[in-house]
């Protein structure tokens, strides 16, 4: 596979992809969400035979079972595959959009539009439902994409990109070459190396996957290195807001990078709700790990290290740690935390705005779950990524992240010589949007 072909083709299928109409990008989306519908039977056959390999591949514990979870697609996970296929077509065209715009003198007017990326690799573990999701993000934010999957999922992933690419293909007016797959780990080296063609890699996975990437390429790179999110258990929280958030925040999904994997409680809390939740998180099969003031009062719990204030477990452990206020667990989170997601569970307002305009995160929440951060979730119809960047998007990154910006500049002959020396003329320099 010639993989500077591809990169090259991607590119010049990308500045086809800038010219297309709304109507022509929901039409694609249309029909790929229909093709996926057609060929369920087959994505999940094919899903079996990864799971199959990864099974065995568990069993020689060259996988997780979290890994192997992350893996699985079922009818319900295809049917909300297709769901955001819909969803992104009912959501706003994010091109050719006029974000600003200046008349900087009478028939002079300058524009800041928006317009795609470009050329997007992305380099994902065992998600097969990540093609579908990056694909649907790509056809409507005008992107072409170079994906390159985990082995664990290779036969779902090349279901995917055929079952789109032939969806892709009955639109005429949409260019060949927007949906590419690359299969090994030799074609990522090349991949890091094509600066003339790719703008922008998206890692999905580990923090040795991530800092790998950012270390050997010269293009840049948006996403997040690790998921260790927190939940701050205020002094005045509810007990029962609290119980259910954190339970939710670490079991609904143990494996996803916004699981909740510290719980950091004022220790004025501990008789109100320590034991009940450590008896809730027990009763759904979840590993504590406690700091010695907890234990002191749970000795069954098992001993936290330093260690464990910045790991990111990915499966039913969770740490515990007590704060005596609430800026101590705002510098505990900012020294141990990925600036991924954190939340306070409080009934004083004063400590939820601290806690939010201190706590250096992509997302802070206040009284709710940090299995909130999402694209879907949001409402950005899917997510190609979450990025704890702090430059171009931060946080679920949909559609408006998968968008950069030009300046449009209209005139009639003017040229800068008028504007300077002794009969300058001036600017007007009047905002129009």
């Amino acid at each position: 596979m010639n993989l500077e072909l591809i990169a090259k083709n991607a590119k010049e299928a990308s500045y086809k992809l800038a010219s297309l109409s709304e109507e022509i990008k929901n039409k694609a989306l249309q029909e790929v969400s229909k093709n996926i519908e057609k060929n369920k039977s087959l994505i999940l056959e094919a899903n079996k035979k990864d799971l199959e390999k990864a099974r065995q591949m568990v069993e020689k514990k060259e996988i997780t079972k979290a890994a192997y979870n992350r893996l699985k697609l079922d009818e319900e996970k295809i049917n909300t595959i297709i769901q955001g296929f819909k969803d992104i077509e009912k959501l706003e065209d994010p091109v050719n959009k006029k974000l600003w715009a200046m008349e900087i003198d009478e028939g002079l007017e300058l524009y800041k539009v928006s317009c795609p990326i470009g050329v997007i690799g992305v380099i994902f573990e065992a998600r097969p439902d990540v093609v579908p999701q990056i694909a649907s993000l790509a056809i409507k934010s005008a992107n072409a994409v170079i994906l390159k999957g985990g082995k664990e999922a290779e036969y779902s992933n090349e279901i995917f990109c055929k079952v789109i690419s032939e969806a892709l293909d009955k639109v005429k007016e949409f260019p060949k070459n927007s949906i590419n797959l690359i299969k090994t780990r030799e074609e990522v080296k090349q991949m890091l190396d094509l600066d003339e063609y790719i703008d922008l890699i998206i890692p999905r996975g580990g923090n040795s996957l991530v800092k790998y990437i950012k270390s050997n390429t010269r293009i840049p790179v948006l996403g997040h290195a690790d998921g260790i999110c927190h939940i701050y258990i205020d002094e005045s929280a509810d007990k029962q807001k609290a119980i259910d958030i954190c339970v939710d925040a670490k079991i609904q999904y143990p494996s996803a990078c916004n699981a909740v994997e510290t719980i950091l409680i004022n220790e004025k809390c501990f008789d109100n709700i320590l034991k009940p939740l450590v008896d809730e998180l027990e009763k759904n099969e979840v590993k504590i790990k406690a700091d010695e003031k907890i234990r002191y009062l749970i000795p069954s719990l098992e001993p936290a290290t330093e260690e464990d204030w910045s790991t990111e477990y990915g499966e039913k452990t969770v740490s515990i740690k007590t704060v005596q206020n609430i800026e101590e667990a705002i510098n505990h989170i900012n020294k141990y935390g990925s600036g991924h997601t954190d939340c306070i569970i409080t009934e004083d307002d004063k400590n939820s705005d601290l806690f939010m305009n201190l706590v250096d995160s992509a997302g802070v929440y206040k009284n709710a779950s940090t299995r909130f951060a999402d694209g879907f979730r949001y409402g950005l119809g899917a997510e190609v990524g979450i990025s704890t960047n702090k430059t171009h998007a931060r946080g679920p990154v949909g559609l408006e992240g998968l968008v950069i910006y030009k300046y449009k500049l209209y005139g009639n002959g003017q040229f800068v010589g008028q504007y300077s020396g002794k009969a300058a003329k001036k600017f007007k320099h009047k905002r129009l949007i």
